[in-house]
């Protein structure tokens, strides 16, 4: 079945992609003013909204692993609901943030729904759709996204044309609100199809059977989470190394970013193909980690060269580091799906989650202590290390 027949015939693939794109909306306009408006409009110091958000990820860490857990005991349909009607009510809460405690239990409530939905939602679609079909839909999910965030960011731009404390605050509420009418939607979800099944389950924990005796699903759980910090490289060192390291001028960090988010749009659900099986999965990882390591060559070399052919240079770069965020992305989903037995898939999902989210934490220091403090050198050793982990991902899949 293509993937236009399936949208086409699945009511809830269908209720699951409205949601996503509502969802990400909301959340492209609110995160594009978070700082600016803690900053900016509240007068936080930089160094107090950086505090927060960091105890917040901690928060999300956590949440991704119990609420993956949770997928397993209760219902998936019902934890998603009560996850949104959280996140709504929390970037509401937002505007009412003036100091940094209050910005601490804001954004950490933010933070737990976002992650603890995110293992929720795999559990769901984990049990919803039956083998390659899983892959599928993660794919054309992550299409809405990146379509959702990009018009998202678009309409923070009112807000920040208009520049005052009361349109920010609109917009912020605004995405709140969005995420209380995907609650609702979310009601209309077929609970016979993504909750747990009733009947004895895995008992998943410390010491007791489950992904934490999993020593493989453990050890690509790693992997998973040091070839995650890819995004916080594009995120973060990029643009400082744009502006601060190279001759093209300081504006290429938009159209390098909008690269990303089309490239993902027009070939995310094309470039799944193949990652149906976990040796599908092992071989496309490959490719990804080849694809980084030219990125990462290409990202140092533009340090090098004049205006013109640095942006050219650039634009390579980006595209080649976007090829391996799509390949990779496609990979990990097989690999969260396929090594999850049926009655403990909530706890997979949410562990391997906890490996991406620990890796997230990670690479704001790593990616800045190597790309931008070490120069060329740094973007050598960050290639090798991305290179390192997709073939260490192949490895444990084959031979494990």
């Amino acid at each position: 079945m293509t993937i236009t027949m399936l949208v086409r015939d699945d009511p809830a693939l269908r209720r699951l992609l409205t949601v996503t794109a509502v969802d990400t909306v909301g959340r492209g306009a609110f995160f594009t003013l978070t700082s600016l408006y803690l900053i900016g409009i509240v007068g936080l110091p930089a160094v107090t909204v950086g505090l927060g958000l960091t105890v917040a990820g901690g928060v999300g860490v956590l949440s991704s692993l119990g609420f993956g857990h949770l997928a397993d005991r209760w219902s998936s349909r019902r934890l998603l609901v009560a996850l949104h009607v959280v996140q709504g009510a929390a970037l509401t809460a937002y505007v009412l943030v003036r100091d940094l405690p209050t910005l601490i239990v804001v954004a950490s409530l933010v933070v737990l729904a976002q992650q603890g939905g995110a293992s929720v939602r795999s559990a769901a679609i984990g049990r919803a759709f039956p083998g390659e079909d899983r892959v599928r839909v993660r794919a054309l999910m992550r299409t809405v996204t990146n379509a959702g965030i990009a018009a998202g960011t678009a309409c923070a731009a009112i807000p920040l044309a208009i520049g005052t404390a009361g349109a920010y605050r609109v917009t912020m509420v605004a995405a709140g609100a969005l995420f209380l009418s995907s609650a609702v939607l979310l009601l209309g979800l077929p609970g016979e199809r993504v909750d747990a099944r009733p009947g004895p389950r895995a008992v998943a924990g410390p010491g007791a059977s489950g992904p934490y005796r999993d020593t493989k699903f453990l050890i690509l759980t790693v992997l998973h989470g040091i070839f995650g910090m890819q995004f916080g490289l594009f995120e973060i060192a990029v643009p400082l190394w744009v502006v601060h390291h190279t001759a093209a001028p300081d504006v290429l960090v938009s159209p390098l970013l909008l690269l990303n988010t089309g490239l993902v749009i027009a070939l995310q659900v094309r470039l799944s193909r193949g990652t149906s099986d976990l040796r599908g999965a092992a071989r496309v990882m490959t490719w990804a980690g080849w694809l980084m390591a030219l990125a990462c060559l290409l990202w140092a070399v533009a340090g090098e060269l004049p205006g013109f052919v640095a942006v050219l240079v650039l634009l390579a770069a980006a595209a080649a580091h976007t090829l391996a965020e799509i390949t990779s992305s496609a990979a990990s989903w097989t690999i969260s799906f396929e090594l999850a037995p049926a009655d403990a898939i909530g706890a997979y999902q949410g562990v391997y989650g906890t490996g991406f989210a620990l890796g997230a934490m990670a690479a704001p220091v790593v990616v800045t202590a190597t790309a931008i403090d070490l120069g060329a050198p740094g973007w050598g050793l960050l290639g090798a290390m991305f290179l390192a982990a997709a073939l260490a991902t192949r490895f444990v899949i084959v031979r494990g």
